[in-house]
């Protein structure tokens, strides 16, 4: 690779993270500013029934509003969507946020459903079907950058929360040396991700990488939206 042509690159990926943070910022303020988020779900006497139920799992200090431009997308295809409101900006433990998502489905009396996670979401996903998923309700789960091997940056966060991402943590370890449903996991993921340096490569798992850069924004594009309705189907 020419000197020219990693300068473009590296110009491409500091674009991609300003434009990945504006949409973090767009989307946390319509979170904050909305009074009744939940009145944007669908209405799912509207949707067809012979259609799989989604359960949207957010990633960290995000609400499942932050996830709606994939969900209108999975919406407009009759997909019964839900949310696990408890999870609220989804800070808590792993284990626990799963527990809640265990919770609702079993309240819900959901069956044959699909979990399409974005970045945390997807180990609480993992976890989840690894660990809570005895009946089969889930059948499998769609993760959008997911750190299924942690992230480098992860070590340098004072927070907690953010540090057992690191790749060398209790939970990252456990949940990568479980494989046993990784061939039920599509992994998708961009080119460049700044927070996930490594990528979400996941062994065993069907993993596809989009010409896509950034974090959160590949929520609405509409290649990542296209590619999450395709993986359905193979469920």
């Amino acid at each position: 690779m020419s000197i020219i042509h990693r300068l473009v690159e590296k110009l491409r990926n500091a674009y991609a993270w300003s434009l990945d943070y504006t949409y973090v910022f767009y989307w946390q303020m319509r979170s904050l500013l909305s009074r009744a988020p939940s009145r944007t779900l669908p209405d799912h006497s509207s949707l067809r029934i012979d259609k799989m139920p989604i359960i949207l799992i957010p990633g960290i200090y995000e609400s499942w509003f932050f996830m709606q431009p994939l969900m209108k997308a999975l919406a407009s295809e009759g997909h019964p969507i839900h949310v696990v409101e408890k999870l609220g900006h989804n800070i808590g433990d792993v284990d626990k946020m799963a527990e809640l998502v265990r919770l609702y489905i079993k309240k819900n009396k959901l069956r044959q459903c699909v979990i399409v996670a974005h970045s945390k979401g997807g180990l609480i996903g993992k976890y989840l079907m690894i660990h809570l998923n005895d009946a089969h309700p889930v059948r499998g789960m769609i993760a959008l950058n997911t750190p299924f091997a942690g992230s480098l940056y992860a070590y340098f966060f004072p927070l907690r929360a953010i540090r057992n991402f690191a790749s060398n943590s209790s939970m990252i370890i456990s949940l990568d040396a479980d494989n046993k449903v990784n061939n039920a996991i599509v992994s998708i993921y961009g080119l460049f991700d700044p927070h996930i340096p490594g990528g979400s490569y996941l062994k065993g798992a069907h993993n596809i990488q989009l010409p896509t850069r950034g974090h959160f924004r590949i929520l609405r594009d509409k290649r990542v939206q296209q590619a999450v309705l395709d993986a359905i189907k193979q469920f």
